[in-house]
């Protein structure tokens, strides 16, 4: 009954007609995609990143509606978070630390915990074991068929060779060059940075929209036709000047800071103050194409050696393929 009565009161509105949804939507849209290639680095499945952004909303709209009313509802946080309101009760009774339980595994990670942690899939010194890329008993494909989820062995052997986690060596073997499927170059200090100086931005971006005096300084140089063989000058010239500008920055925050004292009741409020510069450049130079192709390994060719046998023994007929060589 409640449910029709707000529909009879509320009309129903497309996309279209609510311009602030729709352009809110498209800028989500834009911050998602830069997320979504950092899931993939990392072996996040989309599995896990939907239950992050289920549990963090359900936290962020418990925080907001208490700060707002002085209480905690669990029925306006569904309302606010289009969640049922059992699922925001299990969320709020679960420790906030199980939200980083890996539910979902990514199926690379899988394979590969499974290839250095199983007896089965280890050599005897106990090292993972090199392995024949196919067969029925100890093989990658048998790891894969275990492991993987469904994933076709092909796949996941292409997956694995272009992070590096694997090495394809001669003979159609393959062996294991990392424990934990992630590109090379990324590190957990790396990661922990872009968290933190994202989120940093968007709070900067988003308390701006709802400040009415006094919003925090925000400023961006662009320009979308600027002489490609210009950039790597232009680049080493922002860095200089941005690196000058943090220099100057960290010796004014340095004087600001709270003066060391005796008594801690003594010592004023304190808050969390800083600046940071970025600099960015699309791959697209122009409309003619990118910047630096990338370069794609060549996928080599594999066959199943037994099987592909039998397929030759079965497919001779002697005395066809003279005629035909003779026609």
């Amino acid at each position: 009954m409640l449910q029709w009565q707000a529909r009879m009161r509320i009309p129903h509105e497309s996309r279209s007609q609510d311009p602030l949804k729709e352009i809110t939507i498209s800028a989500l849209e834009r911050m998602v995609d830069p997320l979504v290639d950092l899931m993939f680095d990392a072996g996040i499945t989309v599995r896990e990143f939907c239950r992050l952004v289920r549990e963090r909303a359900v936290r962020s709209a418990t925080t907001r509606i208490a700060r707002e009313s002085g209480r905690s509802s669990n029925s306006r946080v569904a309302i606010v978070t289009g969640l049922a309101r059992a699922e925001v009760a299990r969320i709020l009774n679960v420790e906030e630390i199980s939200s980083r339980a890996r539910l979902g595994q990514h199926p690379a990670r899988r394979v590969l915990a499974a290839w250095y942690g199983s007896q089965r899939f280890l050599a005897a010194n106990g090292d993972p074991a090199v392995l024949p890329i196919f067969g029925r008993r100890t093989s990658f494909e048998r790891l894969v068929a275990m492991h993987g989820g469904g994933i076709p062995v092909r796949a996941m052997l292409d997956q694995l060779t272009q992070i590096n986690a694997v090495e394809i060596l001669v003979g159609q073997r393959v062996k294991a060059r990392s424990r934990v499927p992630i590109f090379k170059g990324m590190t957990s200090t790396a990661i922990a940075n872009i968290g933190e100086r994202a989120g940093d931005l968007l709070e900067t971006l988003t308390s701006n929209l709802r400040a009415t005096s006094n919003p925090l300084f925000e400023g961006t140089a662009l320009f979308s036709d600027v002489d490609v063989g210009a950039v790597p000058l232009v680049r080493r010239q922002i860095a200089e000047q941005g690196a000058a500008f943090i220099d100057g920055a960290t010796s004014l925050l340095t004087r600001s800071r709270i003066k060391p004292r005796r008594l801690i009741s003594e010592r004023p409020a304190q808050c969390r103050v800083g600046v940071t510069v970025y600099y960015f450049q699309d791959e697209m130079a122009s409309d003619g194409g990118f910047v630096a192709p990338i370069n794609h390994r060549r996928r080599k060719n594999l066959q199943r050696r037994h099987g592909n046998s039998k397929m030759s023994h079965k497919s001779k007929a002697p005395g066809k393929s003279s005629r035909r060589s003779r026609q």
